[in-house]
């Protein structure tokens, strides 16, 4: 069966929700985007330049003005919240509905009338903490650029959407059956695949590069296992943990004409007709890993960190996924540069896999997984070489780099600001010897010398300030907390709140000092709500562990028995002192 769509129509941020009401069916799943996804969408708004397109959003009319919404409900949802949290007199109350979701709903009403209560029992909590983001977005930039909010609701009619209706009196089960067999579209980084691999001369040569680019696509698995065993010795010892060969001639003479697929893949209208991996013979491995391991990147996203770890250079445009195929583009300037580029994107990935964190979910951590820092060998079980996954670096210093590479990943979330992995992956091509722990400390100094950490107040402090000091506080044992780990945190929290139940209200002074504030979830800061310091340590000891300094503060008013300005310039004063100490030397 052939589906036409409709001719689709174009709108933008002010008039796509104008006059009409979008309905998301029970078959859809709740509103689930995270920090990530959303702060991504609010940062293509407040940086694109001219017309720009956010997305598709495909719907199916059941009446004059109103449709359900078929695809695109977690970015229609986060504009909505989007638009209610900002005021927007572009759209109604009603919208937006989620059909036999009334939580959901309620919620939806009380933020665009401005009318939550602190009782968050009767809302969507995952609606509440998207709005929680959004809320610290606008405070974190409007704290550093006071024009940001007025600047961002200018680009509104510049902000596209497209809107698609689906074929009236079409059997929607069909219309999901047949999209979702249809395969996937082809993916920008295939693009790029076809455009390097055209310009390479050689069939053999081709192949190859086709082969390693497939095997480094699979960001999941360490990359020794995505290649049959004779190229896995051959390219990464015996031992499977040592990078053999020094340029692509090399990487030539490893593979026989049976060692990479013959198939002639190699343009556009080729690689959407094969779509199948060319990873080697391990099947039951690689699907092991894949369930145990989780890259901390995208295929694509690490593509422009390669291409950046080759030529580095520390600025938000060589990680942006807006211009991709650009950016990429010199790598298929002729023969020579795509071969070369091959072997650099085999060996960088060989050193990401090494020496970067990943997510590992196994054994306690099966469900949520845990930060884990390992490298691949060999080992023998009945004459039979297996994969076995070992400490990166002995256990204290293994530690103490999962903590600060974490501490790196959950305060530069967005892809275009992962900088601190494309330069530890350049210097360790260089010289893999290399102590990247150091390199990042330094890294990060710079980042809190540039947030200007003496002098930041509230919400203009950057996160980097609070997680590289709590990083600080347990790598040299300020604290003792065996069991931390770094979570995604993302709200600044007032320790003595903002708007106290029954309490005296501070002065924004002594209230958005560092001595005050801590970095906690998203939703932890929802639980925290207005309480005073006490009832918070009380009533939520989990969420006191979330951060060292937090831990410190909570010990400090323990300590001397309440928690006033004296304790917080105290505070304040002890952890500035560290940070300056840390500075200073990493300078």
């Amino acid at each position: 069966m052939n589906f036409e769509m409709n001719n689709p129509q174009e709108f933008n941020m002010q008039t796509v929700f104008r006059g009409f009401q979008y309905i998301v069916p029970i078959y859809q799943r709740n509103y689930a985007w995270k920090k990530d996804e959303i702060e991504q969408l609010l940062n293509d708004i407040a940086d694109s330049e001219g017309n720009y397109c956010i997305g598709n959003l495909i719907v199916d009319q059941i009446d004059a003005n109103t449709f359900t919404v078929i695809d695109g409900q977690q970015r229609l949802t986060t504009l909505f919240i989007l638009l209610s949290y900002l005021k927007a007199a572009v759209f109604e109350k009603n919208s937006l509905r989620f059909e036999a979701r009334e939580k959901s709903n309620k919620t939806l009403t009380a933020l665009f009338d401005g009318s939550t209560t602190n009782d968050n029992s009767f809302y969507s909590e995952e609606i509440l903490e998207g709005y929680t983001v959004i809320e610290d977005y606008f405070k974190t930039k409007c704290a550093k650029n006071s024009d940001f909010k007025t600047d961002f609701e200018n680009r509104f009619p510049s902000i596209i959407i497209i809107r698609t209706q689906v074929p009236k009196k079409i059997d929607l089960n069909h219309y999901f059956e047949i999209m979702n067999t249809r395969g996937e579209q082809l993916e920008i980084h295939e693009i790029a695949k076809g455009r390097l691999l055209s310009v390479i001369a050689d069939e053999k040569d081709r192949n190859i590069a086709a082969t390693i680019w497939d095997a480094c696509a699979d960001m999941n698995s360490y990359i020794q296992m995505n290649f049959k065993k004779d190229i896995r010795e051959k390219l990464f010892s015996g031992n499977w943990n040592d990078f053999q060969p020094n340029c692509f001639d090399d990487i030539r003479s490893f593979f026989s004409e049976e060692s990479y697929k013959t198939a002639k893949i190699f343009s556009l209208k080729e690689i959407i007709e094969s779509k199948q991996s060319s990873a080697g013979d391990n099947t039951v491995d690689s699907e092991e890993e894949n369930e145990r391991f989780e890259s901390i990147v995208s295929f694509p996203n690490f593509l422009l960190i390669a291409n950046e770890a080759m030529n580095f250079s520390d600025n938000d445009a060589s990680l942006d996924d807006k211009h991709f195929l650009k950016t990429l583009s010199k790598h298929w300037n002729s023969n020579e540069t795509a071969l070369s580029s091959i072997f650099s994107l085999l060996k960088l990935r060989f050193l990401f896999d090494t020496y970067v964190i990943k997510r590992e979910f196994a054994k306690d951590y099966k469900d949520d997984g845990r930060w884990t820092l390992q490298h691949l060998e060999a080992y023998s079980d009945e004459n039979q070489k297996k994969p076995l996954h070992k400490l990166t670096y002995s256990d204290d210093k293994n530690t103490q780099a999962i903590l600060l590479q974490s501490s790196l990943r959950i305060t530069y979330t967005a892809p275009k600001t992962m900088h601190w992995i494309s330069l530890a992956l350049s210097k360790l091509f260089d010289d893999e010897k290399t102590d990247i722990t150091k390199l990042l400390e330094k890294y990060a100094c710079s980042k809190i010398m540039e947030a200007d950490y003496k002098n930041s107040k509230g919400f203009a402090i950057d996160r980097i300030v609070f997680t590289y000091l709590d990083y600080v506080l347990l790598r040299d044992k300020k604290i003792s907390m065996p069991n931390f780990y770094f979570q995604f945190r993302t709200s600044i929290e007032h320790f003595y709140p903002q708007n106290p139940i029954g309490g005296i209200k501070w002065k924004d002074e002594v209230l958005n000092d560092f001595g005050n504030l801590a970095l906690i979830t998203v939703s932890s800061n929802s639980k925290f709500s207005n309480l005073p310091p006490n009832a918070k340590t009380i009533s939520y000891p989990d969420v006191i562990l979330q951060s060292p300094k937090l831990m410190l503060m909570a010990e400090l008013m323990n300590k001397t028995g309440s928690w006033d300005e004296a304790a917080v310039r105290q505070h304040g004063e002890e952890m500035l002192l560290i940070l300056e100490n840390e500075v200073n030397i990493k300078d």
